[in-house]
């Protein structure tokens, strides 16, 4: 008797054996994202239907069709519900924490020197910087930006908030040669650029980097450290360039040169500059940048806001430079989201050139992700869904009435799509936007905080 169980459960157990042999077991993954059109933005532009992203920490370890589904499991599986899911977008040119500014003043003329520097030497303070960071940050967010450009005074405390919304930043000081709220005596706010770089220059999510805020508001003298610095601790540089005429003339009477020869002449422009609206640059400049491989924030809404001009960066992305787009700060701008900036980039730059070709909508999706990533100079990580990039992805709703029928996926987010329509964002492989609500901050608590600085603020402005 004992002999004839001992041998059946041996039996049983070789059965049990066989059988499992045969389930060929699943790859664990953190995250899987499912029932999407996946916009991959590779370098074929290859879209999948009904396709399925892997995510395992923070890396995409698989792209590909719902047979992944049978290789991976995840303990998060999000459905997009055929949804669009893309790369997360990125926002080359911002200064969020002006969002406690936002609506104040605007079309007002020179409001730059009538309104913006009054304000921010009698407003600007670590509380104000944090708190205005932390609330454009959650606006981005919720706009499916992932990655941002940013440069700001007080940018320590810029990048704290940002880092607790979960985004990534390109945080760059504010250096500037008159005297500021963060810095009242010369080179103090290149001391504290030097500072913030140290502090963040090993951090996951925040790139430090020097932010000087243009060719004829930063002595020649700063100019030259901020091409040494950058280039020993080996960090961006972000600037306006070619915004104004006003700039553009100054800097041909004082130096005989455009702002661009003249940024390059001090050795300014090469792989780690990222340039800032380029409204007033010539046909030589144009090459110039090029040749030194710069990046470029095109800000279309914040240039034609302020009648400035329209940036000939459709053609600078033709010539195969690395344009990306901007939103410029909330007092510029108003907005934070990138989705809205393809629908003004695509339509005026057709009327520009009265060609109704001229810029597709998978073009200004291009400029939106992989064309931001190109700009900061971090494509092999970021602006594409591809194995080995980091888990930077968006989920974008297709249910609401706005967004129905799609023919197309990309002029749905071109011509169609608000910022309202993103449900998911996932940056660094971490959830922080689900069912359109923010997960990281509290929202209420934010808006509460900024509506109580109106007051101080208004006042101020009452009085300039």
């Amino acid at each position: 008797m004992k002999s004839y169980l001992k041998g059946a459960l041996l039996l049983g157990s070789l059965f049990i054996v066989g059988c499992s042999s045969l389930v060929e077991k699943k790859e664990s993954a953190n995250i899987i994202i499912k029932n999407g059109t996946v916009l991959t933005m590779n370098e074929k532009r290859d879209i999948i239907e009904n396709g399925v992203i892997v995510i395992k920490n923070n890396k995409i370890i698989s792209v590909g069709t719902e047979d992944l589904l049978k290789k991976y499991s995840a303990n998060k599986v999000i459905d997009a519900e055929d949804g669009i899911v893309m790369p997360g977008m990125i926002n080359t040119h911002t200064h969020a924490s002006m969002t406690v500014f936002r609506s104040l003043a605007d079309d007002v003329p020179d409001r730059l020197n009538r309104y913006i520097f009054p304000l921010e030497n009698k407003m600007v303070s670590p509380e104000m910087v944090y708190l205005g960071a932390r609330h454009g940050a959650t606006e981005m967010a919720l706009g499916g930006v992932t990655t941002m450009v940013d440069m700001y005074l007080f940018e320590d405390d810029a990048a704290r908030a940002v880092k607790e919304v979960g985004l990534r930043g390109v945080m760059t000081q504010n250096i500037i040669k008159y005297p500021t709220a963060d810095g009242q005596k010369k080179g103090e706010t290149l001391e504290r650029a030097i500072a913030f770089v140290e502090k963040y220059k090993n951090d996951e999510l925040i790139t430090p980097g020097f932010g000087p805020h243009g060719p004829h508001t930063v002595t020649k003298e700063e100019l030259l450290k901020i091409k040494e610095l950058s280039e020993k601790y080996n960090v961006p540089v972000s600037m306006h360039v070619a915004e104004t005429d006003v700039e553009f003339d100054r800097i041909k009477k004082d130096f005989k040169m455009t702002p661009v020869e003249y940024l390059d002449s001090l050795g300014l422009l090469n792989e780690r500059f990222i340039a800032a609206h380029n409204i007033f640059v010539t046909d030589s400049d144009i090459e110039l940048m090029k040749k030194r491989d710069i990046g470029i924030a095109h800000n279309m809404v914040a240039n034609i806001k302020s009648a400035k001009g329209i940036s000939p960066a459709l053609k600078m992305h033709d010539m195969g430079m690395r344009v990306g787009l901007g939103t410029d700060g909330p007092m510029s701008g108003n907005t934070l989201d990138i989705i809205g900036q393809m629908g003004y980039v695509a339509k005026l730059h057709k009327l520009d050139t009265k060609d109704r070709s001229a810029l597709p909508p998978k073009k200004a999706v291009e400029m939106a992700t992989i064309g931001g990533a190109r700009a900061i100079h971090r494509e092999s990580e970021l602006g594409s869904l591809e194995i080995g990039k980091l888990a930077d992805v968006v989920v974008i709703e297709t249910k609401s009435v706005n967004m129905n029928p799609i023919f197309d996926p990309y002029s749905a987010l071109v011509y169609s799509a608000n910022a309202s329509n993103v449900d998911t964002v996932i940056v660094n492989g971490k959830v922080i936007v689900e069912d359109k609500k923010i997960k990281t901050v509290d929202l209420e608590k934010n808006s509460k905080e900024l509506n109580n600085f109106k007051g101080k603020v208004q006042k101020i402005a009452e009085t300039l």
